[in-house]
């Protein structure tokens, strides 16, 4: 084994090049720095065979060699708290892109042997898309659980090369990675350790079916040969993104766009879909046959993104190599749509001719001011029968606001559920750090709202059953303030008998008796850094998250530069867009409906025990129906109302929406705060059975007391805030003795809970099932690529799975 140790070094380090290795076993850490590789090989043989250490890892990338005085030339075991490792800072130069192809398995366990060919199979196949670019040979290697390819790279370490590594990373897993491999885009820091090949890869117990493996290097080329800044620019470039995408819009009229539903335009023209995962706050459907050649099979795909945007292509070199096809995809299945869109354009101008009659008509009767309100009331119209309002609203939001587009839809359909007469309406919490803009979306979505049907400012807790002048079906928004006992009381009615008024029985000064009302069908927005503190409320609403990723922190400073460059003679203040949706509201507001699902019985919940949240999702279904109630299938009741029925695209709405409040966007079912969802997203990549919280700082960033909150809980104003013991049972927290090595003295200490506590997170081992479904089963596996496929695995007995199927 010493030979394979001694190679393997030396194929990865360049000549007298310091690099760390570094062991992980469940509680410690052990490292060592080396330029004498003979020295290495001595000293990783005995860790190798510890059963208790997991992996042997060493850096790729040129360490600053003034590290080897850390611990020259051998290991430490057990590092302190005071011992360092190597950080992004200290590495000099990039040499290596790497590539980790690893099959999808519960997390803590081996992969099986069917797993593992899996991943050399999907490696080969990269290495050979790689080739056809005009990549070099790599250095191929099996990892004993997945498969490794390395590109020699010359790049500095700084921000550039870190943005170029990620986006060729981001390329290849957009292109290679399904239901079964995937393809590592965390590999892009440059101080990223890699396994040391010929060491063992442990991860759960050594059994039959997943066996541990020792990792190995299959093969190297004769004279490695470095891939060119242009070339990774390029494999970069050829990531789908929303900008190279193509918008989807058969239709556009002034005002609106009509955006096409990608998964029921394939389905309408028989290209069946394989499987499905988020993209970009999208989805990227994996085509089951390449459309765009018959010499092979495998390879296409198409990706809409949440704006509309569609992006099409196939990985295949002889295909474009994941070029931009979409217009060509479309022309093919589409041959006459420019006719029929010419033939839309020829009845969009009898519609113009008609409403300009129409204007000039009560022009001269009513005068030129009620014209305005007519012209405005037709555009509406026009769009609620012909468009889509939702796209218009979303588009008008984004007009004043940056991201946060699926908290726009919730709004957008919360405010629909008022003109729904058998819902029991929709409420919005959403959460996040103060400064992260949960008061600017509601105030811009509040802008589409007319005046008459909202209340500005805040309130005392009895107020609202004293304002004499509160219509049905406003809008109520409570801003990063404590809910008193009185208001969640209101909250808590206001759910639960949504078609009713809130009464409220008081005793006068000259003590007669008053009933004050809070009117029917009204919808509160509630906005705060935390939950709301009471479960029963949280439990009623649409519960999501601010965006709070340093992504959007850059957009949104853009903006706001590019808002300082305004004149303000140039500002409009009220776009034709936000205008339009104040009038779609108001004739919404106008409707009483009673929708109907046609296929209720076929949506399959995996489990129930939550009885809100399928109710939840019928009302999103049927709110998505009242806003195109135009163009769906109606009938009127013996009684005079109103009926519509639901189709399978108010339904893709709705699960859509749910998907993501169940993972990227929100903590619907499992009420968690996106910190909480993200903590627990480090723990699953770190694939360790146990941490201290100073491995959590590690991780994460964060300090230690907001690692301690964030899983312990705390208490404030009288309010108590649970942690993630309490959200995620498979989670433990226990206190222990610690023993610290300081050189050749060795201290054992008394952990204390207010001082030098060592805080362990256990995660259980969890085996997830799969249940195959004969249609729409691509929903359970898109939940599984999610980060809340792993709250799912994690404690069923909490979170709803919300496999929704439609077949």
């Amino acid at each position: 084994m010493d030979g394979l140790l001694r190679d393997a070094a030396a194929r990865i380090a360049g000549p007298g090049q310091v690099v760390e290795v570094r062991a992980l076993t469940d509680q410690f850490t052990h490292s060592g720095y080396f330029n004498d590789f003979d020295a290495l090989v001595r000293s990783v043989e005995p860790l190798d065979t510890d059963t208790s250490v997991h992996g042997i890892y060493v850096t790729l990338n040129e360490v600053n060699p003034a590290l080897l005085s850390r611990r020259a030339n051998r290991i430490k075991l057990r590092l302190g708290k005071k011992d360092s490792t190597t950080s992004d800072a200290d590495i000099l130069h990039r040499r290596w892109l790497p590539i980790d192809i690893d099959p999808l398995r519960p997390s803590g366990v081996s992969s099986t042997d069917e797993e593992h060919t899996l991943a050399l199979d999907k490696a080969e196949e990269v290495a050979q898309w790689l080739a056809s670019l005009g990549f070099p040979d790599p250095v191929r290697a099996d990892s004993g659980n997945g498969a490794h390819l390395l590109y020699r790279i010359d790049l500095p370490n700084d921000e550039s090369a870190t943005t170029l590594v990620k986006g060729c990373l981001a390329t290849l897993d957009a292109l290679f990675s399904d239901e079964r491999v995937n393809v590592d885009t965390a590999n892009f820091n440059a101080a990223r350790i890699w396994k040391l090949y010929g060491t063992v890869s442990r991860k759960g117990d050594n059994t039959p079916e997943r066996p541990h493996r020792r990792s190995r290097i299959i093969s190297v080329p004769d004279e490695p040969e470095i891939v060119t800044v242009q070339q990774l620019r390029d494999l970069a470039a050829r990531l789908p993104t929303e900008a190279r995408a193509q918008t989807a819009v058969p239709q556009e009229t002034k005002g609106y766009k009509n955006i096409l539903n990608l998964p029921d335009w394939l389905r309408k023209h028989d290209i069946a879909v394989k499987s499905e995962k988020p993209y970009a706050n999208g989805h990227l459907y994996i085509l089951n046959q390449c459309p765009f050649s018959s010499a092979h099979k495998d390879g296409a795909f198409a990706i809409q993104f949440g704006s509309g945007a569609v992006f099409a292509g196939c990985k295949h070199a002889s295909c474009g190599g994941g070029t931009q096809r979409w217009a060509e995809l479309r022309a093919r299945f589409e041959p006459d749509r420019a006719e029929k869109k010419k033939q839309y354009e020829k009845k969009q101008k009898g519609w113009d001719k008609e409403r300009a009659k129409a204007k000039a008509e009560h022009a001269d009767n009513a005068g030129p001011e009620l014209s305005g309100d007519l012209e405005l009331q037709a555009e509406a119209a026009e769009v609620l029968a012909r468009g889509d309002p939702l796209a218009l609203m979303l588009t008008a939001f984004s007009q004043e606001h940056v991201g946060d587009e699926i908290l726009a839809r919730c709004l957008i359909l919360s405010m629909a559920s008022q003109a729904v007469k058998n819902s029991d309406g929709l409420h919005v919490s959403v959460t996040g750090e103060s400064g992260k803009g949960k008061t600017h979306a509601f105030r811009k979505m509040m802008r589409q709202v007319p005046d008459r049907y909202k209340v500005k400012g805040t309130m005392s807790n009895k107020a609202l059953y004293y304002m004499t002048d509160l219509s049905p079906r406003t809008v109520l928004m409570s801003d990063d303030t404590d809910l008193s006992d009185a208001i969640q009381e209101i909250l808590k009615s206001a759910t639960s008998n949504f078609d009713e008024p809130i009464t409220h029985t008081t005793v006068t000064k000259d003590l007669t008796s008053r009933v004050c009302t809070i009117p029917e069908r009204c919808i509160w927005w509630i906005a705060k850094k935390e939950g709301t503190g009471d479960d029963q409320v949280m439990n009623r609403m649409l519960t999501c998250w601010i965006d709070e990723s340093p992504g959007q922190d850059t957009r949104v400073l853009a903006a706001k530069q590019k808002k300082e460059q305004q004149d303000p003679d140039m500002i409009v203040y009220e776009s034709p867009e936000l205008v339009t949706c104040r009038a779609i509201w108001e004739t919404l507001h106008g409707q009483m409906i009673w929708v109907i699902i046609p296929f209720s019985e076929r949506i399959r919940f995996h489990t129930i025990n939550n009885q809100r949240n399928p109710d939840m999702l019928y009302d999103v279904i049927k709110s998505h129906a009242a806003l195109f109630f135009m163009q769906r299938e109606q009938k009127t009741s013996g009684n005079g109302t109103l009926c519509v029925y639901a189709n399978e695209a108010d339904f893709a709405a709705a699960n859509n929406v749910f998907t993501l409040l169940n993972g990227s966007a929100g903590g619907q079912e499992s009420k968690m705060m996106k910190k909480e969802s993200d903590l627990l997203g480090a723990i699953q990549q770190a694939r360790q059975d146990e941490f201290t919280i100073q491995d959590l700082q590690r991780l994460t960033g964060w300090s230690y007391s907001s690692v301690y909150r964030t899983i312990k809980g705390y208490e404030c104003r009288g309010k108590n805030y649970t942690g993630l013991l309490e959200k995620c049972p498979a989670l433990s927290f226990t206190d222990r003795t610690v023993t610290v090595s300081e050189g050749e003295r060795v201290t054992v200490a008394t952990a204390k809970i207010t001082t030098m506590m060592e805080a362990v997170v256990v995660a259980a081992q969890v085996r997830a099932r799969l249940q195959h479904c004969s249609r729409f089963s691509a929903v359970f596996q898109q939940l599984l690529q999610m980060k809340m496929a792993f709250l799912i695995a994690l404690f069923p007995v909490i979170v709803l799975r919300m496999i929704i199927i439609l077949y």
